[in-house]
């Protein structure tokens, strides 16, 4: 039994070792050119920026180091509370007096035309808005507030204003706007829905472009369903609101307009949620198991609270994001799945379908597709288009010619420079 256990670990790292350096090797040995423009990258929380034919360097950030040393101070502040009644929160659960690995991840980050580089942190309880001064490549804090979380910075072409997405519970997003120092922020867009990535429109500065889907819910106000996601307009003088592209069988994300007045996007196909047959009786059967799990937590906290022993030898074990749990555009994305499946982009392997495309429409309406498996993407300055296939970074050049930019192994985001 032993013999096939050894056998049967060897093979599975065998296997692990050929994929690896498979990929590396196909990933190497690119037919594709390579480019060295500036841009940056999101990567699972982390930013990551690269000047002009540098590498990717990733972002350090004063404000993290603070908030990281001052959990340290506070576990061990709070150590002596460790096994006793003090560190039993009110749910039955365990304080987080010892945990000051509780990540704290950017959100989003966009390029100022001074080549400053904004971005927006979050953690459990606090968010700010920051800029990395260009020129001295210090950290500037901008704006901090509890509970709150920004995401889809887009700078106005002036650099005066800043627009985002402002999230709240239960899933409702709303556009704001800012100067450019954070002051001033209000919201432009409301109702029960979804809105985010707004973008500028080049020679209108009171207009936006943003996303947005609407939410079903029933009769509890719990959300039930949520619809496909459009491409609106926002007139902010007139503080009107109308659709620009939508088409149930879609989603539309990340409107952009480039300075020759076409629009791009990403369109993917939508996915209806239904309750089956089939999660019902999966439902029916997980349920005696989900009622002994709430009555076992029920149960552990009177433990702790008059024994100061919890019914098992420890809390859990910490879980960790993996490649079965990677967010992408709203998504949730089984990249091992994804990575057997998909296609290559450029010989660099694909987190996202083919059918999630790159589309670029002229103001008469022709539309063409200028990548597939886009996970996400921005345009330069110089019409330059960079998106990312969740793996790697391209840049579609104005000349036409794609150049691979950098890979890693999640990119969740890209950032083009000015």
């Amino acid at each position: 039994m032993h013999i096939v256990l050894v056998l049967l670990v060897a093979a599975i790292v065998v296997y692990v070792l050929f994929r690896f350096w498979g990929q590396r090797a196909a990933v190497s040995d690119l037919g594709v050119d390579r480019t060295a423009r500036k841009l940056a990258f999101l990567s699972n929380g982390q930013l990551f920026h690269r000047d002009v034919g540098g590498e990717p360097v990733a972002l350090e950030s004063l404000f993290i180091k603070e908030q990281l040393e001052r959990r340290d101070r506070a576990a061990q502040r709070h150590g002596w509370k460790e096994g006793t009644a003090f560190n039993i929160a009110s749910g039955g659960g365990r304080r987080g007096y010892d945990t000051p690995e509780t990540p704290i991840n950017v959100t989003s980050a966009a390029f100022e035309p001074s080549g400053s580089l904004l971005y927006a942190l979050k953690d459990q309880t606090v968010g700010g808005l920051f800029r990395r001064d260009a020129e001295s490549g210090r950290e500037l804090r901008l704006m901090l507030k509890p509970a709150m979380h920004i995401s889809d910075l887009a700078v106005s072409a002036d650099g005066a204003r800043i627009a985002a997405a402002s999230h709240y519970k239960a899933g409702k997003a709303n556009i704001v706007v800012m100067d450019n120092e954070g002051n001033g922020m209000r919201e432009v867009t409301g109702g029960d829905t979804e809105d985010g990535a707004p973008a500028w429109i080049p020679g209108v500065p009171n207009r936006l472009l943003f996303q947005s889907s609407g939410f079903a819910r029933n009769e509890q106000g719990y959300i039930i369903a949520q619809g496909p996601m459009s491409i609106q307009t926002l007139d902010m003088e007139s503080n009107s609101v109308a659709p620009i592209v939508d088409d149930p069988r879609f989603d539309h994300l990340r409107p952009r307009v480039s300075k020759d007045g076409y629009l791009h996007y990403i369109r993917r196909p939508y996915e209806m949620p239904s309750y089956t047959p089939k999660n019902a009786l999966l439902d029916t059967l997980l349920f005696p198991f989900r009622l002994l799990r709430a009555v076992f937590h029920y149960l552990n906290f009177f433990s702790l609270m008059y024994t100061r022993k919890p019914l098992t030898s420890a809390s859990g074990p910490k879980v960790e994001a993996d490649w079965k749990n990677i967010l992408v555009q709203g998504k949730r994305i089984d990249a091992e799945k994804a990575l057997r499946e998909a296609r290559a982009v450029h010989g660099v392997p694909s987190l996202v379908p083919a059918d999630w495309q790159l589309v670029r429409r002229s103001p008469n309406g022709a539309e063409q597709v200028l990548a597939s498996s886009v996970a996400s993407y921005d345009i330069g300055a110089d019409g330059a288009v960079v998106y990312t296939n969740g793996r790697g970074v391209f840049a579609i050049e104005p000349d036409g010619v794609t150049r691979l930019a950098v890979t890693a192994g999640v990119v969740n985001d890209v950032m083009a420079a000015g």
